[in-house]
């Protein structure tokens, strides 16, 4: 069976039917021309898929569901500038992000394929105590009874698709996936390789449509078991309010600071800065959101940032020379616009940028920001520099964990008393000294805390725990 095929059978099982008036239109946020369109589904739609995949039973053994990650890593590889291509299209990510996302993606599906190969059980003895047996406690990791329903944000078209999928391959689970509607193609075309390499469709149904008819379905259901959901912080909380009793995994926002202190090297502190805020488009919860910089350092590391920020080349998402393409679309650049000029007018200093032409917006720094302006006490999802000046030390703990959000930050320092300080004191889920806020791999544990989510983490060897139930077994034998 042929790709092609193999995708009809699958659009079958998931029961999609295209009408002419139950479609969306997928458009490049840079052009506005039509990049593709997809099926709306309906209720029955979600329900159809959700009944298919209860029914459905993965007898797969380890040995083959990593032969069909292996597989899949190694179609995305060979494919990696047609699937840069189609993120570029209907995200305006530029071909840099792009090309670096498919990276990302193959990463994941390598990882999993290796987490598939581990034996995932413990064996504790029972003859620790003096009231002990002579017995031994197996444990083991199983497949949950039911589905589980994951939904995915735009501004990592793929690879947050791949983060929802392969660990729910890894643990021979079920999964219905809604993308989000304005970037629904590349979770289709995963969806393609995926069924290339050999996975029963059955096992991962891609359902588009609006969030506002299906998404209270894709939570109710009595066939789910899991809900998996990346995303802003009030639909999230709104995922919690209606889930009712069944796991859930909420990774939200972010309002990640990068924090210079006196002895960093600004060079390298204004370079991770820029980094930090204007790769993907400042769109990722990680992003650098709040530069936070002692006052003794803080003009020349501003000399520095705008420097940088200006030779940050901006445009074209398919022009490869390209440091960053549009945001998602024009209301996201104008949002951004707007925070800048209402910080502004409170009195911050706009030193670059603040240009917007549709959903292109440049790369901006605004200096002399208050902790208590919107721009940087709420998350800002865009490419926008907003630097705090601060006096010490406790003073940049205070500022930092000041928001409603803990997910990442970083921290620009050789001091180690001070490292100690940021690591036992910042209020977030993962701290990097000398690096941009979102670095991570692909399997290492990744969430945060308050706003950010409910501390349950992803990454693909920590998705595997809450993608499964474990099953404790005790046997005579020692």
């Amino acid at each position: 069976m042929n790709a092609r095929d193999v995708r009809r059978e699958a659009m079958r099982i998931a029961g999609e039917r295209v009408h002419r008036d139950r479609v969306i239109d997928v458009r490049d946020p840079y052009t506005g021309q039509l990049v593709g369109t997809v099926p709306k589904a309906t209720l029955e739609d979600v329900r159809h898929a959700f009944d298919v995949a209860r029914a459905f039973k993965s007898t797969l053994t380890r040995y083959e569901r990593a032969a069909i990650l292996n597989k899949a890593a190694a179609l995305v590889r060979s494919r990696t500038g047609e699937l840069s291509d189609l993120i570029t299209a209907e995200s305006g990510l530029c071909k840099k992000d792009s090309l670096y996302e498919i990276g990302r993606v193959s990463d994941v599906l390598l990882f999993g394929a290796n987490e598939c190969l581990k034996d995932d059980g413990q064996i504790f003895s029972c003859d620790l105590t003096p009231h002990g047996r002579k017995r031994r406690v197996y444990t083991q990791r199983d497949p949950l009874l039911g589905v589980i329903t994951a939904i995915t944000p735009f501004n990592h078209p793929m690879n947050q698709v791949a983060h929802k999928v392969v660990p729910s391959i890894v643990t021979n689970n079920r999964m219905v996936l809604k993308p989000s509607e304005k970037v629904p193609l590349s979770a289709l075309v995963l969806a393609d390789v995926l069924y290339e390499a050999g996975l029963p469709p059955a096992m991962f149904q891609v359902l588009t449509g609006d969030p506002k008819e299906i998404a209270d379905e894709l939570i109710t259901n009595p066939a789910v078991d899991l809900v998996t959901f990346t995303g802003g912080v009030a639909i999230g909380k709104s995922i919690a309010a209606k889930a009712g009793y069944r796991r859930m995994v909420l990774e939200l926002g972010g309002n990640d600071p990068i924090i210079v202190m006196e002895d960093a090297d600004l060079d390298e502190a204004a370079t991770l800065a820029v980094s930090g805020s204007y790769k993907n488009s400042g769109q990722r919860c990680t992003a650098v959101k709040r530069m936070l910089v002692q006052a003794s350092v803080a003009d020349r590391f501003v000399e520095l940032l705008v420097e940088k920020t200006k030779a940050w080349t901006y445009g074209d998402p398919t022009d490869a020379s390209l440091d960053m393409g549009t945001v998602i679309d024009e209301p996201a650049a104008r949002y951004c616009e707007d925070r800048v000029n209402e910080a502004v007018g409170a009195g911050a200093r706009l030193l670059a940028g603040n240009q917007r032409r549709g959903a292109l917006y440049s790369p901006t720094v605004v200096d002399r920001v208050r902790p208590d302006m919107r721009l940087v006490r709420e998350e800002t999802f865009g490419p926008v520099s907003p630097v705090i000046r601060f006096g010490d030390i406790d003073e940049a703990i205070r500022i930092s964990n000041s928001t409603a959000y803990g997910l990442s930050s970083s921290v620009c320092t050789n001091r180690l008393d001070w490292i100690a300080r940021f690591v036992a004191e910042l209020q977030v889920g993962s701290l990097n000294v000398r690096e941009v806020p979102g670095y991570r791999l692909e399997l290492t544990p990744f969430g945060g805390i308050k706003d950010s989510g409910l501390g349950y983490k992803e990454g693909v060897q920590e998705a595997v725990k809450s993608f499964t139930n474990v099953k404790t077994y005790s046997l005579p034998w020692v």
